[in-house]
């Protein structure tokens, strides 16, 4: 029998059992059109790599009317959020991150059960080797249990430094959804901003022209459309976002602001002794000061073009940096993960979504997915890395719509490498996950011993077969408060969990020691 070769890795997918694509997700999920990036700007710590280092200031007198003028020079003190919308159904649990039955990711599942995900009998992760008693399937560097051939975790530990990777940590959510479409309410990042996460230049971004900024919905009970993301699809994106005008061509960046800061005390003196004759006198007068004072405040901190431009920062591209040049310059995926986390990490924007298409990837052979998974990998690891290098902690999400499931067929390609082809969309399989990095050590699993962690390492399980058990957590079986749970523990990581019922009105967790089931990690901040 002659075997499918893996496809290019941004061939578009197109099969017979699928309708030809209409829709604008569909396009994304078939990879015919690329995923762009959400960032929405929820948490920030700050805009620099310390964040309790001052930003260069303005003068004295000035410096004291920002927050009067309502000027967002921090954020909001949340950690940075990033998730990853892996359109079209890609395979999470089983051959990337481990997933078990109720006892945790290592409560193996049946030969049968690691068959449909993808792993044949003697790449399970419940095979012992003999000679060390313990499994060759099995990695824990970054915390959270991957299987050791996932293309996912080649691609984080390739960008992360060995030091980092023991400052991160993580937790699975078995959880089903719809296959392939656009319509689950994936997205969390309105519910990340409604703790009251916001950025330093606006609340949120993203590459798609969408309430949600990306692929999937955003879930409606978070909705604000007063923070509907701004389009960001590239770096150029990114150093347009500020406009300081033309007075950088004629002056320097310190002789311009001062420029800037003289105009506004003038106008200050000349304002005071105004009479409007307008009923709101004060108001008026209030909102030309802070127009100098802002325009002032962007001068200083964006007057120089290489602040947000991802390609001139050395910790993401250069010998020194994530990204080589060539990396940079010959792949938009790339690119787009730069732009995002350039502008989360440091604080513009507080959290994000790297929408990347192409993985409905059932094309009867491995690679295909293979190829796909390993770069979604690096971009997860690149933004992990970069929190590291910016002494930032950082929350990243991985979700998809739907997944995909194997017949136990073999592909013994040089990509496909002995694993079981990707056969056909199967929602019951799916799983998202999220890592934590903490600069100050490895996060800490809730629970009183290895077995109560285990426990909260995997909020919910899978039965024996691979089949998601939809009464094992409430995420099991509804997006909706799979939004939730993440919401949960975004906020857990600041210890405001107490809070996430009026963050969250009509969320569907419960309430007290249920919320403490599905919480994963002690707070970090």
């Amino acid at each position: 029998m002659t075997k499918r070769k893996s496809l290019h890795l941004d061939a578009p997918l197109l099969f017979s059992d699928h309708r030809k694509p209409l829709t604008r997700r569909e396009f994304i999920a078939s990879g015919l059109c690329k995923g762009g990036q959400v960032v929405a700007g929820a948490s920030l710590f700050s805009l620099f790599a310390n964040p309790t280092d001052a930003q260069a200031s303005l003068s004295p007198d000035l410096e004291a009317l920002r927050d009067s003028c309502g000027i967002n020079v921090q954020g909001a003190g949340k950690i940075p959020f990033i998730s990853f919308d892996l359109a079209g159904g890609a395979n999470i649990a089983g051959s990337n991150v481990l997933v078990g039955g109720a006892g945790g990711q290592q409560d193996f599942l049946s030969t049968a059960g690691y068959n449909k995900l993808g792993l044949p009998g003697d790449m399970a992760p419940s095979i012992a080797n003999p000679t060390v008693g313990m499994s060759d399937f099995i990695n824990t560097d970054l915390g959270l249990a991957f299987h050791s051939d996932s293309q996912f975790l080649r691609g984080i530990l390739e960008k992360v430094s060995p030091e980092t990777a023991t400052r991160i940590n993580g937790a699975v959510i078995p959880s089903r959804s719809d296959n392939d479409t656009g319509n689950n309410p994936h997205n969390p990042m309105y519910a990340i901003a409604a703790t009251g996460a916001d950025g330093s230049l606006m609340p949120l971004i993203g590459s798609r022209n969408t309430d949600s900024g990306g692929n999937s919905m955003a879930a409606s009970n978070f909705m604000d459309l007063s923070k509907r993301p701004t389009k960001i699809d590239r770096p150029s994106d990114v150093t347009g976002l500020v406009d300081v005008g033309d007075l950088f061509s004629l002056l320097s960046q310190s002789d311009a602001v001062t420029v800037m800061e003289s105009i506004q005390r003038i106008s200050a003196q000349k304002m005071a002794a105004v009479n409007t004759q307008v009923t709101r006198d004060d108001v008026i007068k209030d909102l030309v000061n802070c127009g100098y004072v802002k325009s002032a405040d962007l001068a200083d901190r964006f007057g120089d073009p290489s602040t947000l431009n991802p390609l001139l920062d050395p910790d993401i591209v250069g010998p020194g940096g994530i990204f080589t040049i060539n990396e940079f310059d010959s792949e938009s995926e790339f690119q787009k993960t730069a732009s995002i986390m350039k502008l989360v990490v440091n604080g513009y924007a507080g959290a994000g979504t790297v929408t990347m298409g192409g993985f409905d990837y059932h094309t009867g052979e491995r690679g295909t997915g293979e190829l796909r998974d390993l770069r979604a990998g690096r971009c997860m690891g690149a933004c992990l890395e970069y929190a590291a290098r910016r002494n930032m902690p950082l929350m990243m999400y991985v979700f998809s719509d739907g997944s995909v499931a194997s017949n136990g067929r073999i592909d013994d390609s040089e990509d496909g490498r002995g694993k079981g082809e990707w056969t056909g969309d199967n929602s019951s399989t799916g799983a998202s996950f999220f890592l934590v990095y903490n600069p100050s050590g490895r996060p800490q699993l809730m629970g009183a011993d290895a077995e109560q962690m285990a426990r909260h390492q995997q909020i919910g399980f899978m039965r024996s077969d691979a089949s998601v058990d939809t009464a094992s957590a409430p995420s099991a079986n509804n997006v909706n408060l799979l939004v939730d749970t993440v919401l949960l523990n975004y906020m857990a990581l600041h210890g405001e969990q107490g809070q996430f019922a009026s963050v969250a009105p009509r969320q569907g967790l419960g309430s007290g020691a249920m919320l403490d089931t599905l919480t994963a990690f002690q707070p970090i901040v």
